[in-house]
C-alpha cells in the first residue's frame, strides 16, 4: 500500500493572533501587507504554523492608534531600530512595556532589550569563555584617568553603549609622541581612513557618548580579518549563522578587499557546529542567568556576532562577543523564519 501522501494544508486549528509592528509614515500604513513587506516570509511562516499575523506601522503621530490596535492581539514582535534618522525608542518604548503590563505578549519588551541589547552587556558576562579583557568608563573622567595605560598594552577598541551599523565604535592605539602631548591613531568603524589626533581630542570626542550610559573598551581582535560569524537565536535555540568578510576596523588592503556582503547559512551549517552548540547548551544558560532573564523572556529573534580569538591549546577556534543585537534583528537567515514561528506558538501556548 502507498503511504498517504504528505499533506501541506495550513493547520485548521489556529493558535493565536499577533502583530508585526514595525516603523513608517503614513503611506508606510497605507500599502502595509503582510505579501509585499519584508517580512513577507516571517509573514508565511506563522500562517503556515497556525498563527495569525497582520502589520502594524508605528510612528510617534500615531501612537494611540498603535495602542488601540495592539491591545487586540495576543502579541507583537517589534522590529524597530533604537537610533534611526535622529528619532528614538523612547515613546514606542513606554507604549510597549504598557501593552505587556496589560496581558500583550512583547518580543523583544523594551526592559530585555536594555539587558541584552547594549554594548555594557560585552562587560556584564565578561567572566564567560566569550569575555576578553574588557572595561567599562561609567564616565567621562573615569575614561580620562583609565584609557591611556590600557592603551600601552595595545590597541583598544571604543564602543558607545547603543548605536547599530557601527556608529560610535573606534579602533585606538598609540603613535609616537614627541612632547607632552600623548598621540593616537583612530579608526572610526564608519570610516575608510584612520585619523591622527592628541588623545585629549579624541577622549573630548567620547564624551557625547556617555549620554547612552557607559563606554566599553576591549582589545583589538588580531583575526578580525578574518570574518566575523553572527549566531542567530530563536529564544534559546539556534535558528541560523551568517559570515562575512568585514572592512570595518580593518586597515590592511588585502584584507579589505576580500570584504563582502554577509551570507546566510541554515543552523545546520557543519562550519560552525560547535559555535551552535555553545551558545544553545552554555554561554545562552550563563547568559540568562547573570542578566536575570527567565528563559520564557528571551527575545523571539536575537543574534550574538563573534570574532575569533587566539586558537585554543588544541587547535580549535576560540570565540570572542563583539555585540548582541536585539531589537531589529533583520534580514535574517531564510530557515530561521520556521525556527522563529515555532518559538512564537511555544509562547502564545504558554501564555497564562
Amino acid at each position: 500500500m502507498n503511504p498517504e501522501p504528505f499533506s501541506m494544508s495550513k493547520p485548521t486549528a489556529r493558535v493565536g493572533r499577533i502583530a508585526i509592528l514595525w516603523r513608517g509614515d503614513a503611506a508606510a500604513r497605507r500599502s502595509a501587507s503582510p505579501e509585499t513587506s519584508r517580512f513577507k516570509e516571517m509573514f508565511a511562516a506563522l500562517d503556515d504554523i497556525g498563527v495569525d499575523a497582520e502589520p502594524v506601522v508605528y510612528e510617534d503621530d500615531v501612537r494611540d492608534t498603535v495602542r488601540a490596535q495592539l491591545a487586540t492581539f495576543d502579541g507583537v514582535l517589534v522590529w524597530v531600530n533604537p537610533i534611526h534618522e535622529g528619532r528614538n525608542r523612547a515613546n514606542l518604548d513606554a507604549l510597549l512595556r504598557e501593552v505587556a503590563a496589560r496581558g500583550v505578549w512583547v518580543s523583544a519588551h523594551p526592559d530585555v532589550i536594555l539587558k541584552m541589547g547594549t554594548k555594557e552587556v560585552l562587560h556584564r558576562t565578561r567572566t564567560m569563555s566569550w569575555g576578553c579583557d574588557m572595561a567599562l568608563y561609567q564616565t567621562a573622567e573615569a575614561m580620562r584617568a583609565e584609557l591611556p595605560s590600557r592603551l600601552t598594552a595595545g590597541p583598544r577598541v571604543i564602543k558607545r553603549n547603543r548605536g547599530n551599523g557601527g556608529q560610535g565604535v573606534s579602533k585606538v592605539e598609540t603613535l609616537a609622541s614627541p612632547g607632552n602631548r600623548p598621540m593616537v591613531r583612530v579608526l572610526d568603524a564608519t570610516k575608510d581612513a584612520a585619523e591622527e589626533m592628541t588623545l585629549d581630542e579624541f577622549l573630548d570626542r567620547c564624551t557625547g557618548y556617555f549620554e547612552d550610559g557607559c563606554v566599553i573598551d576591549q582589545p583589538f581582535q588580531a583575526r578580525l580579518s578574518e570574518g566575523v560569524v553572527r549566531c542567530y537565536m530563536a529564544g534559546d535555540r539556534c535558528a541560523g549563522f551568517g559570515h562575512h568578510k568585514v572592512k570595518a576596523l580593518v586597515e590592511a588592503p588585502a584584507a579589505r578587499a576580500e570584504a563582502g556582503p554577509r551570507l546566510y547559512t541554515s543552523h545546520a551549517d557543519p562550519r560552525f557546529q560547535r559555535l551552535r552548540r555553545l551558545m544553545e547548551n552554555e554561554w545562552t544558560p550563563q547568559l540568562t542567568s547573570l542578566l536575570d532573564i527567565p528563559r520564557s523572556d528571551l527575545p523571539i529573534i536575537w543574534d550574538a556576532d563573534f570574532m575569533l580569538g587566539p586558537p585554543s591549546a588544541d587547535g580549535t577556534d576560540s570565540y570572542v562577543l563583539g555585540e548582541i543585537n536585539v531589537s531589529s534583528v533583520f534580514p535574517i537567515p531564510h530557515e530561521a523564519s520556521a525556527e522563529i514561528a515555532c518559538r512564537v506558538v511555544d509562547r502564545l501556548r504558554s501564555k497564562p
